[in-house]
Order: structure tokens, then C-alpha cells, then sequence
């Protein structure tokens, strides 16, 4: 997976924070561009120290590899802080 983390402000970022709920059996194995946790389905990915900073319209990427077992549906409501 992928997900594209964009500062739409007008003031610059000194850290970010995202979050979702996986709603079947799936857990991240592997995150680049971030650090992570997941207590269950909830999975919760804070900026790396090199791409915390983002600029009005800048963006950071963050990508993932996981597994499932069960369902394999979409996650529901990103939510960035």
C-alpha cells in the first residue's frame, strides 16, 4: 500500500501523524518512510525524523507491505493529525 501525506495548510508541519482501521485479519510487516504501530486492526504511522517537516504543499509517502488472513477488505477513514 501506499498513502500520500500532504501539508494543505498555509503554515509549515514539524511532525505528522495518520491513522486507520484495518477491518479484516490484516497487519503491516514492513513500513518505509515512517514508524508505525497496531494494536489489532487500528494501525497508527508518525513521520520519520527526515520527512516530518513538510512545507505548505509539500508531501511525504509512506509505503507498506502486509498480510492477511480472513478478509481482505479496504480500510475504512484515514484520519491525519
Amino acid at each position: 500500500g501506499q498513502v500520500v501525506v500532504t501539508n494543505t495548510g498555509s503554515a509549515p508541519l514539524a511532525g505528522w501523524q495518520l491513522g486507520w482501521t484495518f477491518p479484516g485479519g490484516q497487519a503491516i510487516s514492513s513500513l518505509w518512510n515512517g514508524s508505525y504501530t497496531q494494536s489489532g486492526g487500528q494501525v497508527t504511522v508518525t513521520n520519520a525524523s527526515y520527512d516530518g517537516s513538510l512545507a505548505p504543499g509539500a508531501t511525504a509517502t509512506v509505503g507498506f507491505t502486509a498480510t492477511y488472513s480472513g478478509s481482505n477488505t479496504a480500510p475504512s477513514g484515514v484520519s491525519c493529525a
